[in-house]
């Protein structure tokens, strides 16, 4: 496949063609142990946390290896204390292009997708590499 034919595909595939819809959220006061249940339970690499019942920070996996282990940071700690603030987002109609662009640009690798500023799913840049096989 050439450099052209995966710009072409990248362009003309949509967010809302490969994200994730279902949504888990949980409250700021939420532990961090509640958190890691969660994920493991619902075998998710993320989780939104809710301000005001919105959908405003994510806490991922990779969280916890590099803010809650290598910090030793407790379990019973509240998720809003390590969720990363504000939620990096895109619109549900963009290419899939411009969201590996924002990816790249930000260093992260989960985006909250928007439709009309309501959250309405999740792209991940395995999402991203899935289009590519």
């Amino acid at each position: 496949m050439t450099n052209q034919n995966l710009e072409k595909i990248f362009c003309d595939t949509l967010v809302k063609d490969v994200m994730t819809k279902a949504l888990v959220s949980v409250d700021p006061t939420t532990t961090l142990y509640q958190v890691s249940k969660l994920m493991q339970q619902g075998g998710m690499g993320s989780i939104f946390v809710k301000k005001d019942g919105i959908p405003s920070g994510i806490i991922t996996d990779r969280d916890f290896a590099i803010k809650i282990a290598a910090r030793e940071v407790p379990l019973d700690t509240p998720v809003e204390k390590i969720a990363s603030f504000p939620l990096m987002t895109i619109n549900s109609d963009e290419s899939i292009l411009k969201a590996a662009k924002l990816m790249s640009e930000k260093k992260i690798r989960k985006l909250a997708v928007i439709e009309s500023e309501k959250v309405v799913g999740i792209i991940t840049s395995t999402d991203l590499v899935n289009q590519l096989v």
